[in-house]
């Protein structure tokens, strides 16, 4: 008396949407305080290592993860704005923020600074090489928003939990036709 016995493993394609628990409970930790670390490194760079670009990779950092634990959807639902606005707004304020000195009498990439003081922080020192790191900052980030769009899209035909591959041109035991090698 033969039996059928059942699958062992999940069903073609349930590995991929099934979550990691310590993934996805790891990465609600990490990737605010990545994105904090990259406003640190935005807001230091003008007198310490860092700037735009360090923290715009350190961003990329940090939607790299979300990709790994949500897919392409996960990322392109982090921003509100599409990626090549935000390339577009880093390059406008990075360029307008490099020319305007030439406007006022200067040479390009002359930085001024404005000092005023706050509550909590007492002398607060702005300059606007913070206004251009954060151009940089928006065109880094932007620049990997469209990476992620342009090759971190889900496949069309990638099977999922439904799929049992009765469709497929080629299923599994059957030779492949002269036609369907082409």
């Amino acid at each position: 008396m033969s039996r059928t016995m059942p699958p062992v493993g999940p069903p073609l394609g349930a590995a991929r949407d099934r979550r990691i628990l310590i993934l996805d409970t790891s990465i609600r930790i990490l990737y605010p305080s990545i994105l904090v670390l990259a406003l640190y490194f935005v807001f230091s760079g003008h007198n310490r290592p860092g700037g735009g670009f360090v923290g715009g990779l350190v961003v990329g950092a940090a939607l790299a993860l979300r990709y790994v634990s949500g897919g392409a959807a996960a990322v392109r639902s982090t921003f509100r704005l599409p990626p090549h606005v935000i390339l577009g707004l880093g390059l406008f304020l990075s360029s307008f923020t490099a020319l305007l000195p030439l406007l006022l009498g200067g040479s390009i990439l002359e930085h001024g600074d404005v000092e005023f003081h706050l509550p909590v922080f007492d002398k607060v020192k702005v300059t606007s090489a913070l206004s251009f790191d954060l151009g940089v900052d928006f065109v880094v980030i932007g620049l990997i928003l469209m990476a992620f769009a342009a090759f971190g899209e889900d496949l069309p035909n990638a099977p999922d939990a439904t799929d049992d591959g009765s469709d497929d041109p080629n299923p599994p035991g059957r030779p492949a036709t002269r036609t369907e090698q082409r």
